[in-house]
């Protein structure tokens, strides 16, 4: 007889509710995978529905989210799916993709410390508005207990506040003075803890003036200025991060004839990699059996695909066209060169970050000064007057009515006038310092591939054929995945061609596409395959050739597009009195014809990114205030390097992160404005200084002399910011 188990109550409440070890197991068993892939292309609300539903319609996926800011898409789905199904779906519907390793990237994409200083300014003008109506009563006339009540009830409202809301200064100025040097912050938080100090002495001895109005309308004034200041640029991560993010996680390990998926960190050197056509090179590594072409567009810039055969070298990023690759890894994890490009990004990024910005300058000369006039008017009025409690409180007045209020509103408040008007022609400042750098600028680098062209080929001699090598080459184009197939293919369809019926089409790796046309073998592809004459076309053309059996082959010619406001950026640029350089890793004639094309006189080819940003660095050491304009992996370490520089919407993320401005549409004229724009920015910026400089010498004399009330302070104060604010607003 089989003993039915019915469930007993537990003596213990927690033992029910406490989960057990194998619900513990199953909970911690992977129910989906969360893949993350960069879509450098999407750019609107339509984008963002096509590439959602385009994920969404693959089988296994529960959710796909995009992010347009971030142009990333995040994926939950079944264990077993990966990226090559995404990234297929969207290429289907137009979109390029590349798998992001979602653990190398930042476990939080919130923009904490924007909605921290919100917070701070939120709890800082209530409890100002508060004090402030405290404060009306006491300055209409309240005298004795009832002023003191009004003083008591005001340094409550203001005592937690400060220690609240003044936190990022406290912060700012501890780290300075534990570094012993001074900055901006440091004024502030002097006056801040002095008028606190004074005000609270004053009251316990029953005196007729606090300055706990002044010191909460200080906070708040530069709360609004540092949150300013942090709206004006995008949270981003750091650019080495992303290209650490782009390694390829996964690689396909043969062992044994076999093939296992493992996580590339499991990759030896020695071991044999397979790369299968549209994958990406998950090591360094030289071909040890399959011919195919390789697409290095991202690393080095090259426009045309490379032929790979057995033997031939490949690095890590690269991306495997047309057919499957055995790699012998050479180089695995932080030896590759992928790694060593992130590398090269982040001390480029470290020199960068000694840039000096005007407010700092400012604060080197304005934080000693404040302090010594406030010692000073201390020392004086205590000889003179022999009253500590009266030299206290004109020393507390004069740090209050000089403190860099104006000054703290001075930067932000122009770089937010700036950046609106920049943004709606299309460019959004990432870095606060980034209009400073801008406005001197005096030679600007441009990369080639994606940045001047659009990184696509463009044929150009469509004309010069007859219907049947259209029909031909066009049926044999549309058996091809290589871009130069997919250009001809899309200009013959535009150009109302219809595809010859061809028999036994295939593509072979690294050649081109063949086929049997009636009783004629016909073939699309490289030169020598075809047996087409050497040297008959330029080397600033890429050429697909076609061959008839029976005829002599033809060629198609493709150029790489311009992009749009190309010429017009460099002209204007020229026109401005700043030096205009090419630099590429594409080939020297593909480089020499563009720029003769464009009238840019320098030009760098072949240049890999170590040599774009020894080059950027070079022109820096002899004077040169650089911006570099490009998108692509290669162009990362040069953007970092450089002075200032800009990518396009449509770069890498990698790129984009690198940059301190982002070119929001397709079209490069706004380049030669934005210079334009940060030169004036600059120029205001100068004048709230000044605007700052002229208010002290006014006010200065006023708070020595003793007559610095915690009105006057406190009207001084806002008249001076709100001064500072519409000067900025002069820029839209």
């Amino acid at each position: 007889m089989t003993e039915t188990l019915r469930p007993q109550v537990a003596a213990c409440p927690a033992c029910v509710a406490a989960p057990s070890a194998e619900a513990i197991a199953a909970s911690a068993a992977p129910k989906e995978a969360r893949l993350a892939l960069s879509v450098p292309a999407v750019h609107c609300a339509a984008c963002i529905s096509t590439v959602e539903k385009a994920l969404a319609a693959v089988p296994g996926v529960h959710s796909a989210r995009v992010n347009l800011t971030l142009k990333r898409a995040l994926v939950e789905a079944d264990p077993e799916v990966d990226a090559t199904p995404l990234i297929t779906a969207l290429e289907g519907v137009g979109y390029e993709a590349h798998e992001l390793d979602a653990g190398a990237l930042s476990a939080t994409e919130t923009d904490k410390a924007g909605r921290e200083l919100l917070m701070r300014l939120a709890v800082a003008g209530f409890a100002s508005m508060n004090v402030m109506l405290l404060s009306v009563s006491v300055w209409s006339g309240a005298e004795d207990a009832t002023r003191d009540l009004f003083h008591w009830i005001s340094a409550a409202i203001a005592l937690p506040t400060i220690v609240f809301s003044g936190q990022p200064f406290f912060r700012n100025a501890f780290a300075a003075l534990r570094a012993r040097r001074l900055n901006m912050d440091v004024p502030i938080v002097l006056a801040i803890v002095l008028a606190v100090a004074t005000s609270l002495w004053e009251t316990s001895l029953s005196g007729e003036h606090a300055y706990f109005d002044a010191a909460l309308t200080l906070v708040f004034f530069l709360l609004a200025g540092r949150y300013l200041d942090h709206r004006t640029r995008a949270v981003a991560r750091s650019a080495a991060e992303e290209l650490a993010a782009l390694e390829v996680p996964r690689a396909i390990l043969l062992r044994d004839g076999q093939e296992h998926q493992v996580a590339v960190s499991e990759v030896q050197v020695g071991d044999l990699v397979l790369v299968r056509p549209g994958g990406r090179m998950p090591v360094d590594g030289e071909i040890a059996q399959g011919t195919s072409e390789i697409d290095r567009s991202l690393l080095t810039g090259e426009t045309l695909p490379v032929f790979a055969t057995a033997g031939q070298t490949v690095s890590t990023g690269e991306v495997n066209l047309t057919g499957p690759l055995t790699l012998r890894a050479t180089a695995v994890g932080k030896d590759t060169s992928l790694h060593q490009m992130a590398e090269l990004v982040a001390i480029a990024e470290s020199g960068r970050s000694r840039y000096t910005s005007l407010a700092d300058s400012a604060a080197k000369l304005y934080a000693p000064g404040v302090h010594i006039l406030s010692a000073l008017s201390f020392l004086g009025w205590l000889i003179y007057s022999g009253d500590m409690r009266t030299s206290l409180n004109i020393a507390a007045a004069v740090l209050i009515i000089t403190c860099p209020c104006a000054l703290g509103l001075a930067v932000p408040a122009v770089t937010t006038a700036a950046s609106g008007r920049l943004f709606r022609k299309g460019m959004l400042i990432k870095d606060s310092t980034a209009l400073e750098r801008l406005a001197q600028v005096d030679t600007v680098v441009f990369d080639k591939t994606g940045t001047l062209t659009a990184g696509t080929p463009e044929l150009t001699n469509l004309s010069d054929h007859d219907a049947t090598a259209l029909q031909v080459a066009l049926g044999l184009a549309e058996g091809s995945a290589h871009p130069l197939s997919q250009s001809l293919s899309a200009a013959a369809r535009a150009a109302g061609v219809e595809p010859a019926a061809l028999t036994d089409l295939r593509e072979v790796p690294g050649y081109g596409a063949e086929a049997r046309w009636g009783n004629k073998q016909v073939r699309l592809g490289r030169g020598a395959w075809v047996g087409a004459p050497s040297g008959t076309i330029s080397n600033a053309m890429t050429v697909a050739w076609l061959a008839i059996e029976g005829q002599a082959p033809v060629p198609f010619t493709f150029t790489d597009r311009l992009r749009a406001g190309a010429a017009e950026a460099v002209r204007d640029l020229q026109a401005a009195g700043k030096e205009v350089l090419l630099m590429s890793g594409d080939t020297s004639g593909a480089v020499e014809a563009l720029a003769d094309r464009l009238g840019i006189q320098h030009w760098m080819a072949e240049a890999l990114p170590a040599d774009k940003a020894a080059r950027i660095d070079h022109m820096t050491q002899q004077g040169k205030k650089v911006l570099m304009v490009g998108d692509g992996l290669n162009d990362t370490a040069a953007l970092s390097a450089a002075h200032v520089s800009i990518s396009p919407a449509s770069a890498l993320d990698a790129a984009r992160v690198a940059s301190d401005i982002v070119l929001l549409g397709g079209d490069l004229t706004p380049i030669a404005d934005a210079l334009d724009t940060a030169q004036s920015a600059t120029k205001r910026i100068r004048e709230n200084f000044q605007i700052a400089t002229l208010y002290n010498v006014i006010a200065v004399p006023i708070a020595v002399i003793g007559l610095a009330t915690p009105l006057v302070a406190a009207l001084a104060m806002s008249t001076s910011s709100i001064t500072v604010s519409l000067n900025a607003l002069r820029l839209r």
